[in-house]
Order: C-alpha cells, then structure tokens, then sequence
C-alpha cells in the first residue's frame, strides 16, 4: 500500500468485505439497488452490511443499533 493510502482497520475491511457481498447479490438478481428487491426487509446480507457500516462508523464503541 502506498503511503499516501490510509490503511483499512478490521471494521473498514469488514465493511468492504459486506458491501462486496451486497453488491454481488445485486448484480446476481440484476438490481442497481437494495431497494428495488422484493426482498428487501429481512435480508441478511443487507442487515450485515448496514451493521458493518455502523461498526465502522462507531469502531465498535457504543451501544446498539436497530433499524
């Protein structure tokens, strides 16, 4: 990695690790978005990705989230 890259802590990269996982979803049921997916409420890759995001944001400190 370049020094002029920051370098991903273990939340960034789980969050890369889930958007990865989202976005491959996507494209397998041909979606640009989680939204148009009838299967939208519920879906646990979705429920991943939003809870890895909000552990990157928080680094793991704070308490719950629920959406």
């Amino acid at each position: 990695m370049s020094e002029t890259k920051k370098e991903l802590d273990v939340f960034e990269l789980k969050r890369e690790e889930e958007r990865e996982k989202v976005e491959t979803c996507q494209k397998e049921k041909g979606h640009n978005s989680c939204l148009v997916c009838p299967e939208v409420i519920g879906c646990k890759i979705r429920l991943s990705y939003v809870k890895a995001v909000y552990e990157s944001m928080s680094k793991g400190a704070g308490g719950g989230f629920e959406f």
